[in-house]
């Protein structure tokens, strides 16, 4: 939230403690993100391209219509530019993998 910008290289990811369908918004959101939904089986269920900044109170909802436990932000594009399409499977590293 409130970021101006956001790098090529650079995200957040949400992990929930169980699947659900969970929604996203864009409130405080300056610019424009890719969302990628991804299930417990880190296979991706749905994904929302370039999605815009709020620009008015109530903000839309962003919802997959299916069970994920993780949600990816990216700059807007990356999903496209990185040919990332729904069924693929991620991979997420984090400092207990190393």
């Amino acid at each position: 939230m409130y970021r101006t910008e956001l790098l090529d290289d650079k995200g957040m990811l949400f992990i929930f403690k169980q699947p659900g369908t969970y929604s996203f918004w864009m409130k405080n959101v300056k610019i424009p993100i890719d969302m990628i939904w991804v299930d417990s089986g880190r296979k991706i269920v749905h994904i929302e391209h370039n999605v815009p900044p709020c620009k008015a109170d109530p903000c839309p909802l962003y919802n997959p219509g299916k069970q994920a436990l993780y949600v990816v932000e990216t700059a807007p594009g990356f999903a496209e530019k990185h040919d990332i399409d729904i069924n693929d499977i991620i991979i997420i590293i984090t400092d207990q993998n190393k």
